[in-house]
Formats: structure tokens, C-alpha cells, sequence
């Protein structure tokens, strides 16, 4: 054997040695892809049994060839621990379970028949889907009261219109009508990615027969009240709760007025379900926002979600209590916002979730006391339901998708009992990067936190391009979660390491430290930016500087457009998606104008704002780093113009650039097919400018 041949032979076994005995390596597999994103199965909605006993959940599944999910829905049996089942009536489709006071039936929703939503009943099995409702219109959200006698459901309706048939027979009017001209006197003419048609969501009561079928015509219960409830467009059945006593309702509404469009002063409202009164105002004293009522067990108190501050969408959510006439804060020496509400059955335990510190809790909030106490750790909970001596929680992270976990109320220290393993096969030799969370000194020398993220199959001895993610909101987090739209693992999945700061703004840190951002867009959280990018650089060797990109949508988009011309010496290439240009024109032409109108100090036509100070269209003569420009047609919070208007800014200057133009997309990209296409195009434009 030759001399190179011998070193070649005692390399490879020395190589072949460190493979054995490293346990990375093992563990290395192909990366994660958008397309393996998309076409995860989604827990969400859990939902204990009365008796505790079960727990039936909701599974969302992607046809990606048909570009298109369906819902289905499934039962674990919390007692003996086998694997959850599916339920055969999901081959209809089914979403939304809700169990009958007895615990003996599921009422779920279904478009089955008809093509319209309808509230379904099965039992436990799960065999045989019974239709309880035929309403002329899509059933929204729905809830069923404690004696079982009544079933409460939104219908999108004209608010004018006393019955359902007075509302069937408008848009039948409309159907045949040829002019397509529409007429507005006053604003909130389209809300998200939808244009006003004059309807709103209304609440109706439907009695339910022995059978637990409806009986009957519904009974209208906010005839004669301007407003939606469930609230537009991500509302749901937590906006309204039945009395125990099955006698009267709370509901969270804003009127319909002319300040709809920058008021956040939504009220508690109480009616009768027989509908004979009409809505009071149980919290016309807070001018901000008041939502979530929820009765206790016996029905002598009342807890809701309530901030302080009129106009300001990010103020801290307190928990609020109403015992007789005495209304207290019961979270009020706890510098987190809540946001939602669990009682325990024998109502002396509010559960909550909160962001912290880049994780996302459930806490015990103890009712007499207000003390509050973490019941979970690491991760992001998305979703709970209180049981008779458990709580089943969805949680996620960054490293994978949503899990239903149970946790003892009876027995306390005890861990958390894993309750489902969906994915698994779908990513079996998937390798995911490791995250890490890291802090340094900040804007005036607070502490911010960020998070790295490495590479999959991420080797020691190498550097790697970066991609630098920064969130929206701008008061979000980019923390310990499994996001389906900026999901960090694709960059990991496609060879890049990802740096994430949760700059002033950013919530989960305290009340004081999300507002830091109003009115400073440009400053503290670019300090933050920047101060964070220099410690990632000195702390991870791996991070390559001299290969990096920034990213961002939303606000996120706005601080692409804004370091361009204030921090570009860093960058090899940005990309924008859904970002502001022009910060006067966004405060004319968005549609909730109270968030552009806090943010900034006012609206635009007043003195002493900062639409000018922090405005990235007054200072696109600095422009020169190469940016790719993501925009939704169907996008009314930042407006298609604000895309095509960055864009027209990099092609004029000749700075290389592209435009990725989604017609059927709002402010977020969702469709299947859509978001892969959106990854693709992302990545290459890395790859292109951080080739070494």
C-alpha cells in the first residue's frame, strides 16, 4: 500500500470512528422544506370531556395536490391512555367540537349538507353525525348551555333585518341586481382582506328537544345592535358566554359608529336569551377594550380581559372580576397580558396563557388572592381546556409542531403526560436545527432577548450564511414556537443559520417594554437590531457576517425598508414582505386606523407626529442593497401599493430586485402551493447573494 493510500485508509476510519461515536451525527437527516411545513397535520381546539374522562381535539390535514385542507376530528381516552382515535364522522368533515353538558354527545361543525355550515351531534363513538341545525346561512361560532336546553350560534346577517328570512330575501335581492357600484358613508369600507357588504355577525338562540336537536325558530338576541359579535375577521366563540342559569348571555361588541375604524373600545354586553330586551352595557365605564366574559361555575362571578388604554391594540390584557357590584383586577401585580380564560370547576382557579420571556405559559391564577403561578415551561401553549382534575394542553416549539399534553390540578408536581405523536412518520429523518436563547444589553441598556437558531445537520468546524429574521406587530415575539408562516426551520432545513431579536416592542417582556416601541419605529428597536446582530456574531463563531441576509413582514417589512437606508452596511440582500413605504400614505389608506394612529401619535393630518421621522419613502436616495419585494393583493392592513411602491423605488434606482406578487393572498400567505412557492422564491434569492 502506497504511502497516500495508507493516509487516505487511517482518514476514513478515523472519520468513520467520530461518525460512530458522535451523536449529531447520527442523528443528521435531510433538511426541513416549506413543503414538509405545509403539509403537517395541525392539532388545535382541545376540548375536555365533562367527566373527564376524554378529551376530543380537531386535526387539520393539507391535500397539497388539491391545494387544499380538510378538518377531522379526534378522541383520546384520558383514563386508559390508548392512542387517540379518529372519529368516523369526520368523513364529512367536522371542526369545532363541543361536548353536551352530559358528556354523552360531541356537537360539532359540519358543511356536510348543503354546502352551509351546520352544527352537527354525535355521541362518544363518534359513528353517526345527526344535523341539530338548518339555518338559511353559514353557522360561525356556537355554544350550548349548562342545562342543555338551549344552543347559541352566530349568523353573518343585515343588521337592519329583525328575522333570518328578512336576510335571505335581501341577498337573493342582491344576487339578481346587474350594477356593481357600491356606496359608503363612513369608514371601515373593507376590514383584513374582505370589503364591507353591510352584514354583520349576530347571535341567535335556538332551543334544543329532548334529541338535543333545534326546536323551532331561532330567537334574534342583538336585534337592533350595530356590531359583530363573534368579532371580525379571527373572532370566535370566546367573545360570548351563557349564564349558568341558562337565562342571559354576555357578549364582546364595538358599535358599528362612525369611530369603528379607530375605536378598540369593545364592551361586555348582557342580554336575556328570550330576547325581549335589548343589549346593556355591563363596561361602558373602560373607553378601551373589554373582551373573553366568562361566567364562573356557579354563576356568581364574572372574569373578562380588559386593558386600560383607549386606542392602543397592545396594551396589557388584565384579568377583570365581577362579584355582585364589585369589580376588581385580579392580575394586578402581574406584568404579563393574559389571554384567555379557564375557570376550575369548583371556581376557585382562573388558567391563562401568556407570553414570557420568549416562551408562552399557561398559569393558575389563584381567584382570591390573584397569585399567579406557571404551571408549564419551555414552548408555546396554544390552546387549553380545563377538565374535573387535568388540563389538556396544545404545545409546540421551536424544534416541532403542536402536541395535546394532560397535566394533573389534583396532584401537584406531577410531569406532564404526552397525550398524542401526530407527524411523527412525516418527519422521521428530518433534521432539525438546535435553538438557543441568548440576551444582551440593549436600547438604555436593557436586557433584550434573541434567539439563534443552527443549521440542520450543523457541523462545528463551519460558518454559515445567516438569515436574519425580525417579527411584525410590531408588539409580537418571535419566541420558543413553531410558526407556519416564518417558520425558522426551513432557513435551518436549507443550510442557514437564523438570528431572531425580540427588540423593544416585542411582548412577553412587560407592559413598559412593549411600549418602548410606539412612536420610536425607527430607533430603540433598530438599536436593539443592531446591538443584538454585533452579540450573535461575538457569542456564535458559526455565523458567517460576511453572508448574510435580512428579512421581514409587516412591521418587520417596515424595518427592511428602514435599515436600508439607516443600517445596510451588513447586508447581502433583504427581502420585504408586506411592508410599509410610505408611513403618511399607510395612516390614509389601512383600515384599523387606530393602530397607525397610536403608533404614530395621531392621525396624519396632525402636528407632532412621527409618520415623517420614521418614514423609509423620504430616504430611498440611500437605497442600494439588493431586496426582494413579497406583496398580497388582498391585503388591507398594509395595502398592495405600499409593495409596488417599494418596488417601483428599487427598479427606478436600478438596484437589483424582484417582485413576488400574490393576488389571492392577504397579509399573510396561506394557501399550501402558495407558501412553498413563497419559500422557493425566498431561499433562491438568499442563495443567490450569499454564495461564497
Amino acid at each position: 500500500m502506497t504511502k497516500t493510500l495508507r493516509i487516505a485508509a487511517s482518514a476514513l476510519a478515523l472519520s468513520m470512528a467520530a461518525l460512530a461515536a458522535s451523536p449529531a451525527a447520527l442523528a443528521q437527516g435531510r433538511g426541513f422544506t416549506a413543503k414538509d411545513m405545509v403539509q403537517l397535520e395541525r392539532i388545535s381546539d382541545p376540548r375536555v370531556s365533562p367527566d373527564g374522562r376524554y378529551v376530543v381535539y380537531s386535526l387539520r390535514t393539507m391535500d397539497y395536490s388539491a391545494n387544499k385542507a380538510s378538518m377531522s376530528l379526534w378522541i383520546a381516552d384520558l383514563k386508559t391512555k390508548m392512542a387517540p382515535r379518529r372519529l368516523a364522522v369526520s368523513e364529512g368533515g367536522a371542526s369545532s367540537p363541543r361536548w353536551s353538558p352530559d358528556g354523552k354527545s360531541i356537537y360539532f361543525i359540519s358543511g356536510r349538507t348543503g354546502g352551509l355550515d351546520q352544527v352537527f351531534r354525535t355521541d362518544a363513538a363518534g359513528g353517526t353525525a345527526v344535523k341539530v341545525t338548518s339555518a338559511p346561512f353559514d353557522v360561525g361560532a356556537f355554544k350550548i348551555s349548562a342545562d342543555g336546553k338551549t344552543l347559541v350560534v352566530s349568523q353573518s346577517v343585515y343588521p337592519e333585518c329583525e328575522t333570518l328570512d328578512c336576510t335571505k330575501d335581501r341577498l337573493a335581492a342582491k344576487a339578481g341586481v346587474k350594477t356593481t357600484g357600491v356606496v359608503f358613508d363612513k369608514l371601515f369600507i373593507r376590514h383584513w382582506d374582505t370589503w364591507q357588504d353591510g352584514t354583520q355577525n349576530h347571535l341567535y338562540a335556538y332551543a334544543l328537544d329532548a334529541q338535543g336537536l333545534a326546536a323551532g325558530q331561532p330567537v334574534a338576541l342583538m336585534n337592533g345592535f350595530n356590531g359583530d359579535t363573534p368579532t371580525k375577521p379571527f373572532g370566535g366563540d370566546e367573545d360570548f358566554a351563557i349564564a349558568p342559569d341558562g337565562k342571559s348571555l354576555l357578549f364582546s361588541a364595538k358599535p358599528a359608529d362612525r369611530e369603528e375604524a379607530w375605536s378598540t373600545n369593545y364592551d361586555i354586553w348582557r342580554v336575556g336569551l328570550d330576547g325581549a330586551a335589548k343589549a346593556e352595557n355591563r363596561t361602558a365605564d373602560n373607553k378601551a377594550m373589554d373582551s373573553q366574559p366568562s361566567f364562573s361555575p356557579d354563576g356568581k362571578a364574572v372574569a373578562w380581559l380588559a386593558m386600560k388604554r383607549p386606542g392602543f391594540e397592545a396594551d396589557r390584557y388584565a384579568i377583570m372580576l365581577r362579584e355582585g357590584d364589585k369589580v376588581r383586577e385580579l392580575t394586578a401585580g402581574w406584568d404579563r397580558s393574559a389571554q384567555a380564560i379557564g375557570w376550575s370547576p369548583d371556581g376557585k382557579t382562573i388558567y391563562t396563557t401568556a407570553e414570557d420571556v420568549g416562551q408562552t405559559r399557561l398559569f393558575a391564577v389563584d381567584v382570591k388572592s390573584g397569585k399567579v403561578t406557571p404551571l408549564t415551561g419551555e414552548g408555546h401553549v396554544s390552546a387549553f381546556s380545563v377538565g374535573p382534575q387535568q388540563i389538556v394542553y396544545a404545545q409546540d416549539n421551536l424544534k416541532g409542531p403542536a402536541q395535546l399534553y394532560a397535566l394533573s390540578t389534583v396532584k401537584k408536581g406531577e410531569a406532564p403526560v404526552k397525550l398524542t405523536n401526530v407527524n411523527a412518520e412525516a418527519l422521521k429523518g428530518v433534521a432539525m436545527g438546535e435553538a438557543e436563547q441568548f440576551s444582551f444589553p440593549g436600547w438604555n441598556g436593557e436586557t433584550v432577548h434573541g434567539y439563534v437558531v443552527k443549521p440542520a445537520n450543523f457541523d462545528p468546524a463551519k460558518t454559515y450564511p445567516v438569515a436574519f429574521l425580525i417579527h411584525g406587530g410590531p408588539q409580537g415575539s418571535f419566541g420558543n414556537l413553531f410558526h407556519y408562516r416564518w417558520n425558522a426551520q426551513t432557513y435551518a432545513g436549507a443550510g442557514y443559520a437564523v438570528v431572531m431579536i425580540d427588540f423593544h416592542g416585542s411582548t412577553g417582556y412587560g407592559q413598559a417594554f412593549t411600549d418602548a416601541i410606539s412612536q420610536h419605529w425607527g430607533d430603540r428597536p433598530l438599536e436593539d437590531l443592531q446591538k443584538g446582530w454585533a452579540f450573535a456574531l461575538n457569542k456564535y463563531s458559526f455565523l458567517d457576517k460576511d453572508r448574510a441576509c435580512a428579512l421581514g413582514g409587516s412591521y418587520g417589512g417596515f424595518m427592511i425598508n428602514w435599515i436600508a437606508s439607516q443600517w445596510k452596511e451588513p447586508w447581502k440582500c433583504l427581502v420585504n414582505h408586506d411592508g410599509i413605504f410610505d408611513s403618511r400614505f399607510m395612516g390614509y389608506s389601512t383600515e384599523e386606523l387606530w393602530f397607525s394612529e397610536w403608533e404614530n401619535g395621531g392621525p396624519p393630518f396632525k402636528a407632532g407626529t412621527t409618520y415623517s421621522k420614521f418614514n423609509p419613502a423620504d430616504h430611498v436616495d440611500q437605497w442600494s442593497v439588493p431586496t426582494m419585494v413579497v406583496q398580497g393583493g388582498q391585503d388591507f392592513r398594509v395595502p398592495l401599493e405600499e409593495g409596488i411602491g417599494t418596488f417601483t423605488a428599487l427598479q427606478r434606482k436600478g438596484i437589483p430586485s424582484k417582485l413576488l406578487y400574490f393576488p389571492n393572498e392577504n397579509h399573510w400567505v396561506l394557501k399550501a402551493q402558495n407558501s412553498v412557492q413563497w419559500h422557493d422564491e425566498v431561499q433562491k434569492w438568499l442563495d443567490q447573494w450569499t454564495k461564497k
